[in-house]
Protein backbone atom coordinates (compact mmCIF):
# COMPACT_ATOMS: atom_id res chain seq x y z
CA UNK A 1 0.00 0.00 0.00
CA UNK A 2 1.34 3.43 -0.93
CA UNK A 3 2.32 5.70 1.97
CA UNK A 4 0.45 9.02 1.72
CA UNK A 5 2.23 12.37 1.64
CA UNK A 6 2.05 13.80 5.13
CA UNK A 7 1.11 17.29 6.23
CA UNK A 8 2.67 18.36 9.52
CA UNK A 9 2.39 21.40 11.79
CA UNK A 10 5.61 23.32 12.46
CA UNK A 11 6.14 26.47 14.53
CA UNK A 12 5.25 29.69 12.73
CA UNK A 13 7.61 31.69 14.96
CA UNK A 14 11.22 30.84 15.81
CA UNK A 15 13.36 33.49 17.45
CA UNK A 16 16.68 32.50 19.04
CA UNK A 17 19.00 35.26 20.21
CA UNK A 18 19.91 37.62 23.02
CA UNK A 19 17.02 39.71 24.34
CA UNK A 20 14.37 37.91 22.26
CA UNK A 21 11.95 37.73 25.21
CA UNK A 22 11.51 41.48 24.83
CA UNK A 23 10.24 40.98 21.27
CA UNK A 24 6.98 39.63 22.68
CA UNK A 25 5.07 42.88 22.22
CA UNK A 26 5.91 42.88 18.51
CA UNK A 27 5.21 39.14 18.11
CA UNK A 28 1.81 39.36 19.81
CA UNK A 29 0.80 42.38 17.71
CA UNK A 30 1.96 40.79 14.44
CA UNK A 31 -0.12 37.69 15.11
CA UNK A 32 -3.24 39.48 16.31
CA UNK A 33 -3.14 38.05 19.85
CA UNK A 34 -5.23 40.47 21.93
CA UNK A 35 -5.72 38.30 25.04
CA UNK A 36 -2.99 36.03 26.41
CA UNK A 37 -2.64 33.68 29.37
CA UNK A 38 0.98 33.79 30.53
CA UNK A 39 2.18 30.90 32.70
CA UNK A 40 5.26 31.17 34.91
CA UNK A 41 7.05 28.82 37.28
CA UNK A 42 8.27 30.17 40.61
CA UNK A 43 11.69 31.28 39.31
CA UNK A 44 10.46 33.05 36.19
CA UNK A 45 7.55 34.66 38.09
CA UNK A 46 9.89 36.14 40.70
CA UNK A 47 12.62 37.12 38.23
CA UNK A 48 10.98 38.11 34.94
CA UNK A 49 7.20 38.43 35.26
CA UNK A 50 6.95 42.15 36.01
CA UNK A 51 9.56 43.37 33.55
CA UNK A 52 8.11 41.28 30.71
CA UNK A 53 4.50 42.29 31.40
CA UNK A 54 5.60 45.93 31.50
CA UNK A 55 7.14 45.51 28.03
CA UNK A 56 3.82 44.41 26.47
CA UNK A 57 1.44 47.21 25.50
CA UNK A 58 -1.24 46.01 23.07
CA UNK A 59 -2.20 42.64 24.54
CA UNK A 60 -4.21 41.96 27.67
CA UNK A 61 -2.12 39.59 29.81
CA UNK A 62 -3.39 37.27 32.54
CA UNK A 63 -0.34 36.13 34.55
CA UNK A 64 -0.47 32.82 36.41
CA UNK A 65 2.10 31.35 38.78
CA UNK A 66 1.75 27.61 38.26
CA UNK A 67 2.28 25.27 41.22
CA UNK A 68 4.58 22.25 40.83
CA UNK A 69 3.37 18.68 40.35
CA UNK A 70 -0.15 19.39 39.07
CA UNK A 71 -1.80 16.24 37.77
CA UNK A 72 -3.69 16.07 34.49
CA UNK A 73 -7.14 16.45 36.08
CA UNK A 74 -6.09 19.60 37.95
CA UNK A 75 -4.62 20.98 34.73
CA UNK A 76 -7.79 20.32 32.71
CA UNK A 77 -9.87 21.97 35.44
CA UNK A 78 -7.56 24.99 35.40
CA UNK A 79 -7.71 25.18 31.59
CA UNK A 80 -11.50 25.39 31.47
CA UNK A 81 -11.78 27.81 34.39
CA UNK A 82 -9.95 30.40 32.32
CA UNK A 83 -11.84 33.07 30.41
CA UNK A 84 -11.46 33.35 26.65
CA UNK A 85 -7.90 33.89 25.38
CA UNK A 86 -6.13 33.96 22.01
CA UNK A 87 -2.85 32.35 23.01
CA UNK A 88 -1.14 30.50 25.86
CA UNK A 89 2.44 31.48 26.70
CA UNK A 90 4.74 29.51 29.02
CA UNK A 91 8.07 30.76 30.33
CA UNK A 92 10.28 28.53 32.43
CA UNK A 93 11.50 24.97 32.74
CA UNK A 94 10.06 21.78 31.31
CA UNK A 95 7.20 21.51 33.78
CA UNK A 96 5.55 24.85 33.04
CA UNK A 97 6.22 24.41 29.30
CA UNK A 98 4.33 21.10 29.47
CA UNK A 99 1.48 22.75 31.38
CA UNK A 100 1.14 25.39 28.68
CA UNK A 101 1.30 22.89 25.85
CA UNK A 102 -1.47 20.82 27.39
CA UNK A 103 -3.72 23.77 28.25
CA UNK A 104 -3.35 25.03 24.66
CA UNK A 105 -4.10 21.52 23.38
CA UNK A 106 -7.20 21.26 25.59
CA UNK A 107 -8.54 24.66 24.55
CA UNK A 108 -7.41 24.35 20.89
CA UNK A 109 -5.34 27.47 21.21
CA UNK A 110 -1.92 28.53 19.84
CA UNK A 111 0.98 28.07 22.24
CA UNK A 112 4.16 30.14 22.61
CA UNK A 113 7.10 28.36 24.25
CA UNK A 114 9.75 30.42 26.09
CA UNK A 115 12.27 27.95 27.56
CA UNK A 116 14.71 29.19 30.19
CA UNK A 117 17.04 26.22 29.74
CA UNK A 118 18.16 23.90 26.97
CA UNK A 119 18.02 20.72 29.06
CA UNK A 120 15.88 18.73 26.58
CA UNK A 121 13.79 19.06 23.42
CA UNK A 122 10.43 19.30 25.21
CA UNK A 123 10.02 23.00 24.38
CA UNK A 124 9.60 22.07 20.70
CA UNK A 125 7.87 18.69 20.74
CA UNK A 126 4.22 17.70 20.26
CA UNK A 127 3.80 15.81 23.53
CA UNK A 128 4.28 16.50 27.20
CA UNK A 129 4.99 14.67 30.43
CA UNK A 130 2.21 14.95 33.02
CA UNK A 131 1.13 13.14 36.15
CA UNK A 132 -1.66 10.68 35.29
CA UNK A 133 -2.92 8.39 38.08
CA UNK A 134 0.11 9.42 40.17
CA UNK A 135 2.59 8.40 37.44
CA UNK A 136 4.56 10.56 35.00
CA UNK A 137 3.04 9.78 31.61
CA UNK A 138 3.66 11.02 28.08
CA UNK A 139 0.46 12.51 26.65
CA UNK A 140 -0.31 14.28 23.36
CA UNK A 141 -0.21 18.06 23.28
CA UNK A 142 0.14 20.87 20.77
CA UNK A 143 3.19 21.68 18.67
CA UNK A 144 4.21 25.22 19.69
CA UNK A 145 2.94 27.97 17.43
CA UNK A 146 6.12 29.78 18.36
CA UNK A 147 9.44 29.21 20.13
CA UNK A 148 11.23 32.18 21.66
CA UNK A 149 14.63 31.31 23.15
CA UNK A 150 16.51 34.12 24.88
CA UNK A 151 20.21 33.22 25.01
CA UNK A 152 20.88 35.91 27.61
CA UNK A 153 18.58 34.05 30.01
CA UNK A 154 19.66 30.53 29.04
CA UNK A 155 23.39 31.24 29.37
CA UNK A 156 22.93 32.12 33.05
CA UNK A 157 21.41 28.80 34.11
CA UNK A 158 23.69 26.32 35.93
CA UNK A 159 25.91 24.24 33.63
CA UNK A 160 24.01 21.02 34.42
CA UNK A 161 20.99 22.23 32.43
CA UNK A 162 23.10 22.77 29.31
CA UNK A 163 24.94 19.47 29.81
CA UNK A 164 21.58 17.70 30.11
CA UNK A 165 20.57 19.21 26.76
CA UNK A 166 23.80 17.92 25.23
CA UNK A 167 23.09 14.44 26.59
CA UNK A 168 19.54 14.50 25.24
CA UNK A 169 20.61 15.70 21.79
CA UNK A 170 23.46 13.19 21.41
CA UNK A 171 20.95 10.39 21.95
CA UNK A 172 19.65 11.10 18.43
CA UNK A 173 22.65 9.09 17.21
CA UNK A 174 21.86 5.92 19.12
CA UNK A 175 18.09 6.33 18.70
CA UNK A 176 18.40 6.44 14.90
CA UNK A 177 20.57 3.33 14.91
CA UNK A 178 17.95 1.59 17.07
CA UNK A 179 15.26 2.68 14.60
CA UNK A 180 17.18 1.09 11.72
CA UNK A 181 17.64 -2.06 13.85
CA UNK A 182 13.87 -2.24 14.38
CA UNK A 183 13.19 -1.89 10.66
CA UNK A 184 15.67 -4.68 9.86
CA UNK A 185 13.71 -6.90 12.25
CA UNK A 186 10.43 -5.87 10.55
CA UNK A 187 9.02 -4.30 13.72
CA UNK A 188 8.52 -0.85 12.21
CA UNK A 189 9.20 1.32 9.18
CA UNK A 190 11.62 4.22 9.29
CA UNK A 191 10.26 7.58 8.14
CA UNK A 192 13.25 8.74 6.15
CA UNK A 193 12.44 12.45 6.26
CA UNK A 194 12.16 12.37 10.06
CA UNK A 195 15.37 10.31 10.15
CA UNK A 196 17.18 12.86 7.98
CA UNK A 197 16.03 15.81 10.09
CA UNK A 198 17.12 14.20 13.36
CA UNK A 199 20.49 13.18 11.91
CA UNK A 200 21.13 16.62 10.40
CA UNK A 201 20.27 18.21 13.76
CA UNK A 202 22.84 16.27 15.77
CA UNK A 203 25.51 16.42 13.04
CA UNK A 204 25.18 20.19 12.83
CA UNK A 205 25.67 20.44 16.59
CA UNK A 206 28.72 18.14 16.55
CA UNK A 207 30.53 20.53 14.19
CA UNK A 208 30.09 23.46 16.61
CA UNK A 209 33.16 24.76 18.53
CA UNK A 210 32.95 23.40 22.08
CA UNK A 211 35.45 25.41 24.08
CA UNK A 212 32.71 27.22 26.03
CA UNK A 213 29.19 25.82 26.55
CA UNK A 214 27.95 29.30 27.54
CA UNK A 215 29.02 30.81 24.22
CA UNK A 216 25.98 32.23 22.35
CA UNK A 217 26.98 30.44 19.12
CA UNK A 218 27.14 27.10 20.96
CA UNK A 219 23.82 27.67 22.74
CA UNK A 220 22.06 28.77 19.55
CA UNK A 221 23.22 25.61 17.79
CA UNK A 222 22.15 23.42 20.71
CA UNK A 223 18.67 24.96 20.87
CA UNK A 224 18.25 24.89 17.07
CA UNK A 225 19.24 21.23 16.96
CA UNK A 226 16.93 20.29 19.84
CA UNK A 227 14.13 22.11 18.00
CA UNK A 228 14.74 20.12 14.81
CA UNK A 229 14.72 16.92 16.86
CA UNK A 230 11.34 17.87 18.29
CA UNK A 231 9.97 18.55 14.80
CA UNK A 232 11.26 15.17 13.56
CA UNK A 233 8.92 13.46 16.04
CA UNK A 234 5.97 15.36 14.58
CA UNK A 235 6.87 14.01 11.15
CA UNK A 236 7.28 10.41 12.32
CA UNK A 237 4.29 10.48 14.64
CA UNK A 238 6.37 8.92 17.43
CA UNK A 239 9.56 9.50 19.41
CA UNK A 240 11.73 7.02 17.47
CA UNK A 241 13.93 9.67 15.73
CA UNK A 242 15.21 10.91 19.09
CA UNK A 243 14.50 8.14 21.59
CA UNK A 244 15.75 4.56 21.70
CA UNK A 245 17.53 2.19 24.11
CA UNK A 246 19.15 5.06 25.98
CA UNK A 247 15.78 6.60 26.85
CA UNK A 248 14.47 3.24 28.04
CA UNK A 249 17.38 3.09 30.51
CA UNK A 250 16.58 6.59 31.75
CA UNK A 251 12.87 5.80 32.16
CA UNK A 252 13.80 2.67 34.11
CA UNK A 253 16.13 4.72 36.33
CA UNK A 254 13.26 7.10 37.06
CA UNK A 255 11.38 4.12 38.50
CA UNK A 256 14.15 2.47 40.54
CA UNK A 257 16.81 5.05 41.39
CA UNK A 258 17.02 6.39 44.93
CA UNK A 259 18.28 9.68 43.54
CA UNK A 260 17.22 10.12 39.88
CA UNK A 261 19.21 12.68 37.92
CA UNK A 262 17.97 15.10 35.27
CA UNK A 263 16.53 13.34 32.23
CA UNK A 264 19.26 14.53 29.86
CA UNK A 265 22.04 13.56 32.26
CA UNK A 266 20.75 9.99 32.58
CA UNK A 267 20.13 9.81 28.83
CA UNK A 268 23.66 11.07 28.10
CA UNK A 269 25.32 8.35 30.20
CA UNK A 270 23.03 5.72 28.68
CA UNK A 271 23.82 7.05 25.19
CA UNK A 272 27.54 6.53 25.80
CA UNK A 273 26.84 2.94 26.86
CA UNK A 274 24.57 2.16 23.90
CA UNK A 275 26.89 3.78 21.32
CA UNK A 276 29.59 1.38 22.42
CA UNK A 277 27.22 -1.60 22.28
CA UNK A 278 26.06 -0.59 18.80
CA UNK A 279 29.70 0.09 17.86
CA UNK A 280 28.47 3.19 16.11
CA UNK A 281 30.09 6.64 16.54
CA UNK A 282 31.22 5.80 20.08
CA UNK A 283 34.53 7.63 19.62
CA UNK A 284 32.69 10.78 18.54
CA UNK A 285 30.43 10.46 21.59
CA UNK A 286 33.48 10.28 23.89
CA UNK A 287 35.02 13.40 22.33
CA UNK A 288 31.83 15.46 22.73
CA UNK A 289 31.23 14.42 26.33
CA UNK A 290 34.89 15.10 27.18
CA UNK A 291 35.14 18.50 25.46
CA UNK A 292 31.89 19.86 26.88
CA UNK A 293 32.66 18.77 30.45
CA UNK A 294 29.77 16.29 30.55
CA UNK A 295 32.00 13.47 31.82
CA UNK A 296 33.63 15.73 34.43
CA UNK A 297 30.18 16.68 35.75
CA UNK A 298 28.77 13.15 36.02
CA UNK A 299 31.93 11.86 37.74
CA UNK A 300 30.98 14.02 40.74
CA UNK A 301 27.42 12.63 41.07
CA UNK A 302 28.30 9.38 42.91
CA UNK A 303 26.08 7.34 40.60
CA UNK A 304 25.18 3.76 41.48
CA UNK A 305 26.34 1.13 38.97
CA UNK A 306 23.89 -1.48 40.27
CA UNK A 307 20.97 0.84 39.44
CA UNK A 308 22.22 1.15 35.86
CA UNK A 309 22.54 -2.66 35.66
CA UNK A 310 18.95 -3.03 36.82
CA UNK A 311 17.82 -0.33 34.39
CA UNK A 312 19.47 -2.13 31.45
CA UNK A 313 17.69 -5.35 32.42
CA UNK A 314 14.37 -3.52 32.85
CA UNK A 315 14.66 -1.44 29.65
CA UNK A 316 12.73 -3.79 27.29
CA UNK A 317 9.72 -3.78 29.65
CA UNK A 318 9.40 0.00 29.44
CA UNK A 319 8.24 -0.20 25.81
CA UNK A 320 7.62 -3.89 25.02
CA UNK A 321 6.21 -3.09 21.56
CA UNK A 322 9.55 -1.74 20.36
CA UNK A 323 12.63 -3.76 19.38
CA UNK A 324 15.76 -1.76 20.18
CA UNK A 325 19.22 -3.22 20.74
CA UNK A 326 18.34 -3.74 24.40
CA UNK A 327 15.33 -5.85 23.48
CA UNK A 328 17.89 -8.40 22.22
CA UNK A 329 19.37 -10.46 25.08
CA UNK A 330 22.78 -10.64 23.39
CA UNK A 331 23.16 -6.87 23.43
CA UNK A 332 21.79 -6.55 26.98
CA UNK A 333 24.57 -8.89 28.12
CA UNK A 334 27.12 -6.83 26.20
CA UNK A 335 25.82 -3.66 27.87
CA UNK A 336 26.15 -5.23 31.32
CA UNK A 337 29.67 -6.40 30.50
CA UNK A 338 30.60 -2.93 29.23
CA UNK A 339 29.30 -1.49 32.49
CA UNK A 340 31.83 -3.60 34.39
CA UNK A 341 34.81 -3.16 32.08
CA UNK A 342 34.82 0.37 30.63
CA UNK A 343 37.41 2.62 32.28
CA UNK A 344 35.37 5.81 31.93
CA UNK A 345 32.33 4.21 33.56
CA UNK A 346 34.45 2.99 36.47
CA UNK A 347 35.28 6.65 37.17
CA UNK A 348 31.61 7.64 36.90
CA UNK A 349 30.07 4.95 39.12
CA UNK A 350 30.60 4.28 42.79
CA UNK A 351 32.71 1.17 43.38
Amino acid sequence: MMTPVTSIPIPAILEIGEGTVFNLDRILKQNGFLNAVFLFDDFTYQTYQQVIIDSISATKITSLLMPPDMDIQELIKKAFEMERFDVVISMGGGMVIDYGKYIAFSRRSPFLSIPTSASNDGFASSNCSLIVNKKKTTVPARVPYGIIADLEIIRHVPDRFILAGIGDLMSNITALYDWEFEEKHEVTRVNHFAYMLSKKAVNSFIRTPMTNIKDPIFLKELISSLTLGGISTVISGNSSPISGSEHLISHALDKISKHPQMHGIQVGIATYIIANIQQHRAERMTKIFTRTGFFDYVKDLSLNKEEYSQAIEMAPTIKPNRYTYLHDETYRKKALQFLDEDETLQEIFQS
